[in-house]
């Protein structure tokens, strides 16, 4: 099909030929980026001790992602292989719902990255100032920041691979630690610590701000989706081995944290699994989880920044108009209110993922599904059914702070993208499209792809 003289591929066809040259994403690196994209380690968790007790703590890191992890994985899984583009979500919705919903889903998701990615460097050097007290402020911070920022934004330039193959690094080192905490207290573990509980003095909004943050983002790996190893296998297997890894990767360790020592929920927060550590195994355990939260943010960093950048890419091949965003001055907010900002915003996008992925099963059903989610038109409504209930939970609990600087943002998506269109046609500037990317009408009318 040719419109404009574009040329547009069918599903399963090769995709983004500019970034042919560099190796392709294999399974094992690819879960990494998944576990950074979404975790990290248990860093960050701390806050639902804090908020709901053991007990509730427990149970939310168990059981929510069957109401949320699982139906955007298989999501993600389903939609990322159907297109098997850069641009991921950006891709899907424009596909669904036409280019300015695209543009303003790539708008919100991409804010909502570029917020939580400016937090790592930062989180990187709190952990590192104890050891050199330097770091705490001033002129020699800001040279780490710059310098920290650089050197992790030229390992994203040399390519995916290596990013891919970092992440499993610092995964391990990462993880290691806990399963050693988890051997050596053994002997202190009391269960009965696990079933403590007050339904009286529970703070609910901070309780599922933690585990959303905590568990949401798996649809940012479809950004890269086209660097890939044969994502229609590679990206379905990936997002099952990651979402195995992230939730042994809260749940043992709170298990550890609420069953080895006594139980201050006031004093569960950020950086409180160290003080545990140390509790349980001496100052050199304490020593290795300060330093594998440090090398945690690194990996969240170069993760998303992979993100990031693969989904501007993406909606540059798509003509879905951008434009780059000033700084954000976001230093009058806590850490808690930046969290639910970034859920606030990830929110919309969301609710258009699920109504771009329910229209195009009922508007293209033939269209090639490498992995298909074994669930018919109606099981896929049902599917995102849960889910929808909790972004609407999340957001009648957001603050009236949060919630206008959240809107104020949306609202700007909304300015930008009909200046950019004028602009455009008043020719300003002019914006590239792709010829590689896929039409899933001509796809799905192909009687040849219509075969089961």
């Amino acid at each position: 099909m040719e419109s404009n003289n574009v040329h547009y591929v069918q599903l399963g066809e090769d995709s983004s030929p500019k970034v042919e040259r560099f190796q392709k994403v294999s399974v094992i690196p690819l879960v990494f980026l998944i576990f950074y994209e979404v975790s990290g380690g248990p860093f960050g968790v701390e806050d639902s001790v804090m908020a709901a007790g053991p007990l509730l703590a427990l149970i939310g890191f168990l059981f929510f992602p069957f109401i949320w992890s699982i139906p955007e994985a298989l999501i993600t899984a389903e939609m990322g292989t159907m297109f098997p583009e850069n641009g991921g979500y950006v891709v899907w919705v424009a596909s669904a719902l036409g280019p300015h919903w695209g543009f303003q889903q790539g708008w919100m998701k991409w804010l909502s990255g570029v917020i939580d990615n400016a937090l790592y460097p930062v989180l990187f050097l709190d952990y590192l100032k104890s050891a050199i007290p330097a770091l705490e402020g001033g002129f020699p911070r800001v040279v780490a920041v710059l310098l920290l920022t650089t050197a992790l934004t030229y390992m994203n330039y040399r390519g995916l691979t290596i990013v891919g193959w970092v992440a499993i690094v610092l995964g391990v080192f990462s993880l290691v630690p806990f399963a050693l905490m988890g051997l050596i207290a053994i002997p202190r573990l009391k269960p009965w610590r696990w079933c403590m509980v007050d339904l009286k003095n529970v703070n609910w909004g901070l309780y599922l701000n933690t585990l959303f943050w905590n568990l949401n983002y798996w649809d940012s790996i479809s950004t890269l989706v086209g660097e890939v190893e044969d994502p229609g296998k590679t990206l379905p297997r990936a997002l099952f081995y990651a979402l195995i890894l992230v939730v042994f990767a809260y749940f043992f360790p709170l298990l550890i944290g609420t069953g080895a020592a006594p139980v201050h929920r006031e004093l569960w927060s950020d950086g409180y699994f160290s003080v545990i550590a140390k509790l349980i195994g001496g100052v050199w355990l304490r020593t290795w989880i300060q330093g594998a939260s440090a090398v945690s943010n690194m990996g969240m960093f170069i993760a998303e920044m992979s993100s990031d950048s693969f989904q501007l890419l993406g909606m540059a091949e798509l003509g879905i108009l951008f434009s780059a965003s000033g700084v954000i001055l976001l230093s009058w907010l806590s850490f808690q209110e930046i969290v639910a900002a970034e859920n606030f915003l990830y929110c919309f996008a969301m609710i258009m993922e699920f109504i771009a992925f329910v229209k195009l099963r009922m508007q293209y059903p033939e269209a090639i599904r490498p992995y298909k989610v074994p669930l018919g038109t109606v099981g896929a409504i049902l599917l995102c059914i849960p889910p929808t209930l909790l972004i609407l939970v999340v957001l009648a609990l957001a603050s009236p702070k949060v919630m206008a600087i959240s809107v104020i943002a949306v609202l700007i998506g909304f300015f930008i993208q009909p200046c950019m269109t004028y602009a455009e046609k008043r020719q300003w500037f002019r914006f590239s499209m792709s010829s590689d990317l896929p039409d899933i009408l001509s796809a799905s009318a192909d009687p040849q792809h219509n075969e089961s």
